[in-house]
């Protein structure tokens, strides 16, 4: 299934490449501010790049500033998504729950805790107890204290993508599902328009939303886009009696194991440091034994749940592990959000607005100046601690 060339705007004030959930909340944004035509390109279904492959977990305990404004912000459209959108997304405000179990975890998120605190985030270090209380499925054994933030959650992907999707619609955007951008065209240094299979759309203005694959988007108009695709799995067990379901998304930072309720299960993941970078999809059993053994570890009572499904995603890594916004110098007309490793549904509606007020030339409402892809071109690499 693709676009007829018959049914291509030739035209639009400004082309979104990528539909994720990053995409469509830019989408979404440009066109209830008023940009006409606004024409979004997804070469495959709506939020079927990493967005609908997802964990779904939304917070604001950050190590960086702007992570942390940017994660509390999503989160107050998260929590309001309903009211605001007319679409359920399964909001579950069970909070975020780190594990620490060195002394330098423990002083690093001290210090984390104190910049969220100053940034209006609630967030806490507390007692191995507390945290046992809070998510009873876990063993105390090596832990010396927690992070906690209760109003750090979690909800459903595919149900976002569903409300921004809607609404960028009733606003007036063009979403064009199963639509390649296969070029763009630069003249004397300007976007002059995207290349799709069914003709160019001109237009002066682009937004590359397009996650892992960004790094081709930007080489089209010679911007380096340093983002690297590596594969994350995640499984799904079947029911686990007796389930919490207040369980916050409980996360051992030692090792990255990680799990929340899912319906009657638990959804759980962990990174695999032995995973290469690649667009591969496919689900593979090298990182089980490593699973396995930070479940018996951590969660032992988890260790006899039987598996029910899972897939693989794709994080779009950059070398400090913070996102890439902003606007090409290079070439008038060239804005990009990507490279987010791992945090980009959680921050989806805030970079949306962002994505809206730098195309309109407007103080975005969250500073992103640092988050530049020029940074790599100095020494201003600014790293994230808080990655799972």
């Amino acid at each position: 299934m693709t676009v007829a060339p018959r049914s291509l705007p030739t035209a639009a004030s400004v082309v979104v490449i990528g539909g994720g959930v990053v995409g469509l909340s830019a989408a979404h944004s440009l066109a209830r501010a008023g940009v006409r035509d606004v024409v979004l390109l997804e070469r495959d279904a709506l939020g079927s790049g990493s967005t609908c492959k997802a964990a779904g977990g939304v917070r604001a305990q950050f190590s960086d500033p702007v992570n942390t404004a940017l994660g509390a912000r999503s989160l107050e459209t998260f929590r309001d998504f309903p009211a605001r959108f007319g679409q359920d997304v399964d909001f579950r405000q069970v909070g975020y729950l780190f594990l620490l179990s060195t002394p330098e975890a423990v002083a690093a998120f001290e210090a984390s805790v104190a910049l969220q605190n100053d940034l209006g985030v609630p967030s806490r270090v507390i007692g191995v107890g507390e945290a046992r209380r809070l998510s009873p499925l876990i063993s105390p054994e090596g832990l010396l204290a927690a992070a906690y933030s209760p109003t750090d959650g979690h909800c459903t992907p595919e149900s976002v993508v569903l409300g921004y999707a809607s609404a960028a619609r009733r606003a007036g955007a063009t979403l064009l599902p199963h639509c390649a951008a296969t070029g763009i065209d630069v003249r004397d240094g300007r976007v002059a328009g995207v290349r799709t299979g069914a003709g160019t759309i001109r237009t002066d203005a682009v937004v590359c939303t397009a996650g892992a694959w960004s790094a081709e988007v930007g080489s089209w108009v010679g911007v380096d886009l340093p983002v690297t695709p590596l594969r994350r799995q995640v499984l799904v067990t079947e029911p686990v009696p007796d389930l919490d379901p207040r369980t916050p998304f409980t996360i051992d930072f030692e090792t990255s194991f990680y799990f929340h309720a899912e319906g009657r299960g638990l959804l759980l993941g962990m990174s695999d440091p032995d995973e290469t970078p690649g667009f591969r999809l496919t689900r593979s059993d090298g990182w089980l034994p490593r699973l396995g053994a930070a479940v018996e570890r951590r969660a032992p009572a988890l260790a006899g749940a039987g598996i029910a499904g899972g897939w693989a995603g794709l994080y779009e890594m950059t070398p400090d592990h913070n996102a890439l916004i902003g606007r090409a110098d290079a070439v008038e007309g060239f804005l990009y959000a990507t490279g987010f490793s791992g945090h980009g549904f959680l921050m989806g509606p805030a970079v949306g607005e962002v994505l809206r007020d730098l195309y309109l030339g407007e103080q975005p409402v969250v500073d992103v100046t640092g988050l530049s892809a020029a940074r790599f071109a100095g020494a201003a690499a600014r790293p994230e601690l808080n990655i799972v």
